[in-house]
């Protein structure tokens, strides 16, 4: 397995991942794959990977700004999705792992994450990587009618920054 930068050219590949997320009703609020322009605008351009096993995206993970304040520029969202026919072969550990060393690298010092309750594996996985829980917000948003519950977790960086 090799991590590199994501570029455009893995957007289809990403897309695709993401739908196969999508499709098992807690992996995100969202229902439809955004157009490489909304994703573009939406995850921060130095902190988006992939996981390339022979070739073929495996997986793939990113940043986004919680707030566009200065106060908390070292605050981001992670978002990461694994292929199904990848998963549980320890890429998502590897490739969370990657993307918080690269945003401890650029001063990042807390990193978070929105979680479905019912999305085991994620919940694991980021306690695998140094995230907690710090709360549930109840019934926080709908998706296809339905409220759900979101799980909130967080990871502080050791790392002390000036």
């Amino acid at each position: 397995m090799k991590i590199i930068p994501l570029d455009k050219e893995h957007f289809v590949a990403v897309s695709s991942i993401y739908l196969e997320g999508l499709a098992t009703g807690v992996a995100s609020f969202e229902t439809e794959a955004p157009s490489w322009d909304q994703w573009d605008e939406k995850f921060l351009n130095s902190y988006r990977f992939v996981a390339m096993v022979q070739g073929e995206v495996a997986g793939w993970c990113a940043l986004s700004a919680v707030s566009k304040r200065q106060v908390y520029s070292g605050v981001a969202e992670d978002t990461i999705y694994i292929a199904s026919k990848f998963q549980r072969k320890g890429i998502g550990n590897t490739l969370l792992r990657h993307l918080i060393s690269e945003s401890e690298k650029a001063g990042f010092w807390t990193l978070q994450a929105g979680i479905f309750p019912q999305n085991k594996a994620s919940i694991e996985l980021h306690k695998q990587c140094g995230f907690r829980i710090i709360g549930i917000r109840e019934k926080i948003a709908r998706r296809d009618g339905k409220w759900y519950d979101n799980m909130l977790m967080e990871r502080r960086s050791t790392k002390q920054f000036k």
